[in-house]
């Protein structure tokens, strides 16, 4: 039998009833728990995204679900699929609000993604119960939750004319706050948010305490260079690795050695930092991102 909140029960999200055609029953995967809707921020993009977009969707969420901030999206691949997996990377919380029928998993290539939103005790949510395939018609229905669940929306890199504009449009017409992040006019994927940004509808967002002072998170400066804390989330060895760092570049072998830690770990850890976007590396040195 399919686990489900109803209108009417007293756990269905408050934020989601105060939508035009909030969905009557919410069907889930995962432990549902009320504080995972207190504080959530929508992250929505292209499916087509860029090397750039990517590194800034993880680079942001990674430090925002980090603070506890609990980031919503809708699992296609791309952006969506960035969005979550950064938030798991440091142990966040996410919920995936699916096109399709709880039952099923799309698309289907991302179940290690799913298992791992469920293992980090994030949720899987959908409308729709059983198998129902996804349609055209779901996908725009899937972005009401989305941006209803949220008090933030923030698109990433959006075409003209993407589906992410609708989430976007779907974020003003719920009176949320509207984020969205510069990029290059060269690509066809700025073009949406840079319409955003001309047309004053949404807030530029050019680090994470952008975000977080809409959830009125008290946070300490990112600047790793500057000595600052390091964020939340991080694992003992990856906080090695940055205070390290703070003090100069250093090679593998160089941070192997002061740490005391085989090559081998140490370079899986250092891919990870990079893909989260806290390190650079320049020639065979690794140098702290800029904050």
């Amino acid at each position: 039998m399919d686990r489900k909140v109803e209108i009417n029960n007293k756990k269905y999200p408050e934020r989601l009833k105060k939508i035009d055609d909030p969905p009557e029953t919410l069907y889930y995967k995962g432990n549902w728990k009320e504080d995972l809707f207190e504080n959530c921020l929508a992250v929505v993009g292209s499916r087509r995204m860029t090397k750039y977009g990517k590194k800034i969707c993880t680079k942001l969420v990674s430090q925002v679900a980090g603070r506890g901030i609990t980031i919503v999206s809708g699992f296609m691949y791309g952006m969506d699929a960035t969005a979550h997996r950064a938030a798991v990377s440091v142990g966040g919380k996410t919920i995936a609000v699916m096109p399709c029928g709880i039952e099923r998993i799309h698309p289907s290539y991302q179940k290690k993604l799913y298992k791992n939103i469920l293992k980090k005790e994030g949720l899987i949510i959908s409308e729709y119960e059983g198998n129902l395939k996804a349609k055209k018609w779901t996908y725009s229905k899937r972005n009401r939750i989305v941006a209803g669940l949220s008090q933030a929306t923030l698109v990433v890199q959006a075409a003209e004319n993407s589906g992410s504009l609708i989430t976007a449009r779907l974020t003003e017409k719920f009176d949320r706050k509207l984020l969205t992040v510069p990029g290059p006019l060269t690509s066809s994927v700025s073009m949406g948010t840079a319409k955003l940004i001309k047309e004053g509808r949404a807030q530029v967002v050019t680090e994470p305490k952008d975000i977080l002072k809409i959830f009125d998170k008290k946070q300490s400066s990112l600047d790793f260079k500057k000595g600052k804390k390091i964020p939340e989330g991080n694992n003992p060895l990856e906080n090695k690795i940055m205070t390290q760092l703070k003090t100069e570049p250093l090679t593998p072998d160089e941070l192997s050695r002061r740490l005391n830690v085989p090559a081998q770990k140490l370079g899986s850890t250092l891919s990870n930092l990079q893909i989260k976007g806290f390190l650079n590396r320049e020639g065979d040195k690794y140098l702290l991102a800029d904050g």
